[in-house]
């Protein structure tokens, strides 16, 4: 019983294998392309793969990449599943105005990060913070219970320094180093972008550890991850699979209670 997980993002989809449908399954296989590259997958990365018994993903690119992605996987026989936010999910409650609205990528990173946050406590809950560092950047907020507090976002290094571009006439210069006190324009950009997105978690720390009393675990995840975490001032763990995790555990919950694993249409 082979499990297919897929994270379709702004720039890239990744996707891993597992032997089964649980948290702690063995990864068999995974790698991640462009979106300009998946139609290729078919013929490529996934024709010697063995063929999923389950298939559970989280898309944030929309409709046309989502269709692309499914007439890749018309080369097995299985039923493409798409996870979409809701009220509650595996021990997580959704705390958002409109809980449909929240991000997919964001509902499943925190599923992730709760059920994560359990295995290393011995089951005692405790409030946490999870950053999403990719495109855009997101800082969520969870209490001990399992609540989804609220989250923050703010643009991505990329974004940032293409909004400076466009909005300061000449201004390109090229990535530079991030330092304590930038002494040229190029690390001043770097830098000013990276001590934003660690002053935003920095701050959700605060926020979380005043409102419930008790110091909340931080675990980060996303493509530009590994770029923040020499200039963090906080106690965090990098984990690059956060969203895989949140729908390994989704799943097993799922099938544990014959729960359908949503309509490919409605999605979860």
């Amino acid at each position: 019983m082979t499990f297919l997980a897929l994270d379709v993002g702004n720039t890239r989809l990744k996707w891993g294998v597992y032997d089964s449908p649980a948290p702690g399954a063995k990864l068999l296989d995974s790698s991640a392309v462009f979106l300009e590259n998946i139609d290729r997958l078919a013929e490529g990365d996934w024709r010697d793969l063995p063929e999923p018994t389950h298939m559970l993903g989280c898309i944030v690119a929309g409709e046309a990449i989502r269709r692309r992605v499914e007439e890749q996987m018309e080369l097995w026989d299985i039923t493409p599943h798409w996870a979409v936010s809701s009220a509650a999910e595996a021990g997580m409650t959704n705390g958002y105005d409109h809980p449909t609205r929240l991000g997919a990528d964001r509902w499943v990173a925190m599923i992730g990060a709760h059920a994560r946050m359990l295995m290393q406590n011995g089951n005692a809950p405790k409030p946490m913070v999870v950053v999403m560092v990719g495109t855009a950047v997101t800082v969520e907020a969870i209490d001990a219970n399992g609540k989804f507090l609220g989250g923050l976002i703010l643009p991505g290094h990329g974004i940032m320094l293409r909004a400076l571009e466009s909005g300061t006439a000449g201004l390109r210069v090229p990535t530079g180093e991030v330092c304590a006190f930038p002494t040229n324009t190029s690390d001043a950009l770097t830098s000013g972008g990276t001590f934003a997105i660690a002053g935003a978690v920095e701050r959700m720390v605060q926020h979380v550890r005043q409102h419930c009393g008790a110091e909340p675990a931080c675990y980060m995840t996303g493509g530009a991850g590994w770029k923040m975490a020499p200039s963090m001032s906080v106690q965090f763990e990098l984990v690059d699979s956060l969203i895989f995790d949140g729908l390994l555990e989704i799943a097993q919950q799922r099938l544990a209670h014959h729960t359908p694993l949503w309509p490919s249409r409605s999605l979860f």
